[in-house]
């Protein structure tokens, strides 16, 4: 069977973006080395286009790819309909035959599955370069592994600890990924897996479904941050309540406090002090929820919704209660605690608390919090460095000695981030930076550009 010209369209422009990038070259320069159409290239990134078989060697040539776009491109059929737009294909199973043949199976948006054929040294190939971590998960490396996952859902075999193991490596993945990619390209593949997490509910005993729901309960979780960070707080507090509500049918009252937590940082979102404050103090009443890093997170949030209220007082308050906490607990955490709160640290505290500082009066603080961020951040992480870069931006231009060239620099490296991303977050902070920027700073040098780099962001 030969692969479905989505597909590979999809796969191809994945690919060549992070070839392009990786080697720091921009669309125009890799279009004059490649001697292949600027717009075109430009489209086949976005999935737009699949250029001809002949152009291919040249583009392949030029980023020094080994092959590996001709090999993508020797995947399609041979005559490729024309795109009419973008189509984000998630990944929903890999199988495998007696030979040595393997299967991606993609699904669009509107339902429809579509089959890329490999050879396991082709899929061997693309694995080990890392190019497709963006399209793959990273257990899908063991053919064999998936083999015995594909037959637990498709009933042949009972829910084990194996399947369950594979898809909690899954969701580790995501969660690292996260950081690079942001939510765009992680947010069809999340949503693709909760839907096999619930067929495998749905399948067994009701007795018998507690380790699916723990499972559930994280991806939904993760899947309402993903919608959070899309700037869709609607999604994202219908993913965090369905995820409250698998999470208190296991008794898993951690993860039901740490979700209303989440809950609490999506209405920081809004704007709305008081849902900030009530949802943060309200985890901290909810029973044998007990574990003082989830505590110290909830204080942290708490005290970020009295700075955005204008209490400086309860909001230095609140902070030092979460400081002496995570110093005095510095690895005390539940075994099967929310992902985040492995990671939360004085580190991750302080840096959270430099929005608050800025609310309240406070900027300079802000200031070195985030500039000390940034360097101790690794650039590959590009959603999070974009992040902090628009709030650093927005913070010099609130000292007492505003620097909008600054702002301007730092906003245009950020835009490049939410353009790759797709963070809603990122680009929340620029509008803002770029409506200060119009109101207090019109002529300084470089506003246009940085205001058409936002507009472009939609």
């Amino acid at each position: 069977m030969e692969a479905d010209h989505d597909a590979v369209r999809h796969v191809f422009g994945v690919v060549l973006h992070h070839l392009r990038t990786e080697a720091g070259m921009s669309l125009r320069t890799l279009a004059a080395q490649a001697r292949y159409d600027y717009t075109r290239l430009s489209r086949a990134e976005h999935g737009e286009h699949l250029p001809a078989t002949e152009w291919v060697q040249g583009i392949d040539t030029a980023l020094n790819a080994g092959g590996l776009l001709k090999l993508l491109r020797s995947l399609a059929p041979a005559e490729v309909a024309p795109a009419k737009r973008r189509t984000i294909l998630p990944l929903a199973g890999l199988h495998t035959d007696d030979g040595d043949n393997v299967t991606l199976e993609l699904q669009t948006p509107d339902g429809r599955t579509v089959l890329v054929k490999l050879s396991r040294r082709q899929l061997g190939e693309l694995m080990a370069s890392g190019l497709l971590r963006t399209v793959l998960p990273a257990g899908v490396t063991d053919p064999d592994q998936v083999d015995r996952v594909a037959k637990v859902l498709a009933g042949e075999n009972a829910v084990d600890s194996q399947a369950l193991e594979y898809f909690g490596r899954l969701l580790n993945e995501h969660f690292t990924a996260d950081k690079m990619l942001g939510p765009r390209q992680l947010i069809g593949t999340t949503l693709a897996q909760i839907r096999v997490l619930d067929r495998l509910r749905r399948t067994a005993l009701p007795d018998n479904t507690a380790p699916v729901l723990r499972l559930l309960a994280q991806y939904g979780e993760f899947a309402g941050w993903l919608h959070q960070d899309l700037g869709d707080t609607t999604a994202a507090r219908y993913w965090s309540d369905r995820a409250s509500q698998w999470a208190q049918a296991t008794g898993d009252y951690a993860t039901v406090a740490y979700l209303m937590i989440r809950k609490s940082n999506i209405a920081l979102l809004d704007n709305d002090a008081r849902d900030v404050i009530e949802l943060a103090a309200g985890a901290r009443r909810v029973p044998r929820a007990t574990s003082p890093r989830l505590h110290a997170l909830a204080l942290q949030q708490e005290a970020r919704g009295w700075a955005l209220y204008g209490d400086a007082t309860r909001f230095q308050r609140k902070l030092e209660d979460a400081f002496t906490l995570l110093r005095d607990h510095p690895a005390d955490v539940d075994p099967d605690a929310p992902v985040y709160l492995y990671q939360y640290n004085l580190g991750e505290l302080v840096e959270q608390s430099a929005g608050g500082y800025r609310a309240c009066g406070q900027a300079a603080t802000a200031v070195r919090i985030l500039e000390n961020k940034i360097k101790a951040t690794s650039e590959h992480l590009r959603r999070d460095q974009g992040h902090l870069l628009a709030k650093l931006a927005n913070t010099v231009l609130a000292t007492k000695d505003p620097e909008p060239d600054r702002a301007i620099a730092l906003g245009m490296r950020s835009a490049s981030a939410a353009h790759l991303t797709g963070s809603a977050r990122i680009t929340q902070e620029l509008r803002a930076l770029d409506t200060v920027i119009a109101a207090r700073f019109p002529t300084v040098p470089g506003r246009r550009e940085l205001n058409e780099a936002i507009a472009a962001l939609g």
